[in-house]
């Protein structure tokens, strides 16, 4: 489970990640990553979490199917967030062909999508 800490709820935080950040797409997933912001809603840590958030559209499949899916992706982000740095906003939108994958293809996906915002590979 993702901690409480963790987790992008806001509509606004969400806009944010999509629309100011990096995106990297690979065949299951898109991985949109604002590095290291703090928004007007953040409290007076000195550093703020790493926040992550998920879409999982009807396209990907039924309520189970999704709920899956998330859960897989959640459970995925957890262990990579230590190498985001802080203040951080991560999407992770899954697309039509994570229904049907296993936990070690999306693995492998949101691995290197994270690499390449991360180590800003080639495009």
């Amino acid at each position: 489970m993702l901690p409480t800490e963790n987790r992008l709820r806001r509509r606004e935080d969400f806009a944010t990640a999509v629309r100011r950040g990096r995106r990297a797409g690979r065949p299951l997933l898109v991985v949109h990553l604002r590095s290291g912001t703090t928004g007007p809603h953040a409290s007076g840590e000195s550093e703020p979490p790493t926040r992550a958030g998920f879409v999982v559209s009807k396209a990907v499949g039924g309520a189970v199917v999704r709920t899956r899916v998330k859960r897989k992706l959640r459970h995925l982000i957890r262990d990579r967030l230590s190498r985001l740095a802080p203040g951080s906003l991560v999407v992770v939108r899954a697309l039509p062909g994570a229904g049907d994958a296993d936990h070690a293809q999306l693995a492998r996906d949101l691995d290197a999508a994270l690499e390449r915002l991360l180590g800003g590979g080639a495009r």
